[in-house]
């Protein structure tokens, strides 16, 4: 497995990052035995970075994340880096809130689910336009000097929201939705990580499952899965980017690869990409996942796939007021 160095923050990670969005229900059911397995699966591969946070589950997912690495965390602990994310109140009144109060309950909540006694990195899920920057670095230093967190981020924000937080305390991450029917962040705020040596850690790489090829324009989604109330996954949109998709598959049939290998080989090729973050519920999804990280696109390449997505339709994704 490749590793990078996680921009200024100076952490070497591995350059496919293990997320566990898909295990706090989200995503519709899944066996909690074979997901610990896969977690273990993706440890053996050579992920050191895994990435959760408080809103998945409520928690659960940072549960099931410590019981699947209690031995690393318990006798091995600088093997992994574990990063998760506070400041959200699902089904709340106030869905972001990184109100001091709240993110110390957070940061404690998640210490506790995880079963460590520090946290990597921590990061601020979603902007809280109700509380200032100044508020919410200086209580993310508080935890760095406490010693409950290493490193912080933020996640979700454009880069006026990463000017002003820089002015109390430099953000050391970004973690930005990034693949090729959602390029966005190209504009904003990409170009800023770059100009200032944030680290870059790209989540949703494979579509929300667009771009795995398992996908067709019948597919149904379970009612607890997000994707079942967004219009990107239904009727024209779907069936539209679906015939892009599997152009996309042929091309990189050609190159010994799967689409979903070619579309997080494309995310970690983009310029200020550090780390590609991939979900799996089964040990075979993340084999996959990880050898995309191996696969090295030529500028020729690169400009094809770039021809084949020109007509896609960009598509958006869940936030804490529901489905953009």
């Amino acid at each position: 497995m490749r590793t990078t160095i996680l921009g200024r923050s100076g952490l070497e990670v591995s350059r496919i990052a293990f997320g566990t969005w898909q295990l706090g229900g989200q995503w519709g059911s899944f066996d909690e035995d074979t997901a610990i397995a896969a977690i273990r699966h993706a440890r053996e591969l050579g992920v050191t970075l895994f990435d959760t946070a408080q809103a998945y589950g409520s928690g659960a997912a940072e549960q099931l994340l410590g019981k699947a690495l209690r031995s690393e965390l318990d006798h091995d602990r600088d093997s992994v880096v574990i990063a998760t994310k506070g400041g959200t109140k699902p089904r709340a009144e106030r869905a972001r809130d990184s109100r001091r109060e709240w993110l110390t309950q957070g940061v404690d909540n998640s210490l506790r689910l995880l079963g460590v006694d520090h946290l990597d990195l921590y990061q601020i899920h979603w902007p809280d336009p109700e509380t200032p920057a100044e508020e919410v670095a200086a209580t993310l230093q508080e935890f760095v000097d406490a010693g409950k967190v290493r490193h912080i981020g933020v996640s979700n924000y454009n880069a006026a929201e990463l000017a002003t937080f820089d002015e109390t305390r430099p953000v050391e991450t970004l973690q930005p939705p990034y693949h090729l029917f959602r390029r966005g962040i190209e504009t904003d705020p990409l170009p800023y990580a770059r100009e200032h040596d944030i680290g870059v850690l790209a989540y949703s790489p494979l579509g929300s499952g667009l771009l795995t090829g398992t996908f067709t324009a019948d597919s149904v989604f379970d009612e607890s899965d997000w994707r079942s109330k967004s219009s990107a996954f239904q009727g024209e949109n779907l069936r539209h980017n679906l015939e892009i998709v599997d152009e996309l598959a042929k091309f990189a049939a050609e190159r010994g690869a799967s689409v979903s290998q070619l579309a997080i080989a494309w995310t970690l090729a983009q310029p200020g990409i550090h780390v590609a973050i991939v979900g799996a519920r089964k040990p075979r999804n993340i084999e996959a996942s990880t050898a995309a990280a191996d696969l090295d696109l030529t500028a020729g390449d690169l400009a094809e796939i770039e021809r084949i997505t020109a007509g896609a339709i960009q598509i958006g994704g869940a936030s804490p007021e529901g489905i953009a």
